[in-house]
């Protein structure tokens, strides 16, 4: 009788259909030390490239959506259009691109695998995490120094 919750999904509910535990047969044969070499800086190509996405959520995917609904806006006169669109679309932009992330970190995964190494689990929250800290530092920086509070702060003569 299986009852450790990571294998049934909770204390005392079933899992739903599909999402059990990946479980492998074996552990991963080692390949030569050169083809072990290429794997592992596919595997650092494709974290890099992850990052890079998560790192378009913070500004170039909204401001890019912005100008689009900004255009709409000048060529309708309907700046509820304008809004809608940049908002449709910066919506369907970054659904998307999560979903390509998704990709990326099983791709990841298969990788490290192929590298010789015992990979279960992606990188895809730690990637998270580091893009968060990284687009909290970079915003915050724009915004007290370069574009937005820092003359606004100070008394005017």
């Amino acid at each position: 009788m299986r009852t450790d919750p990571t294998d049934t999904g909770g204390l005392f509910i079933g899992r739903r259909p599909g999402t059990a535990p990946v479980r492998y047969r074996a552990l991963p044969q080692r390949g030569g030390a050169a083809r072990r070499r290429l794997d592992r800086t596919l595997a650092f190509a494709i974290a890099v490239l992850m990052v890079v996405v998560n790192l378009l959520f913070w500004g170039p995917l909204p401001a890019a959506w912005l100008w689009v609904g900004a255009q709409v806006n000048y060529r309708t006169n309907s700046i509820s259009l304008g809004i809608f669109v940049a908002f449709v679309g910066m919506l369907l932009t970054l659904m998307g691109a999560l979903a390509v992330l998704k990709r990326l970190d099983h791709a990841w995964v298969l990788v490290r695998r192929a590298a010789g190494y015992d990979q279960r689990k992606g990188i895809i929250g730690p990637v998270f995490a580091t893009t968060v800290v990284v687009g909290t530092v970079c915003f915050t920086i724009w915004l007290v120094f370069i574009a937005g509070l820092g003359p606004s702060l100070a008394p005017r003569s």
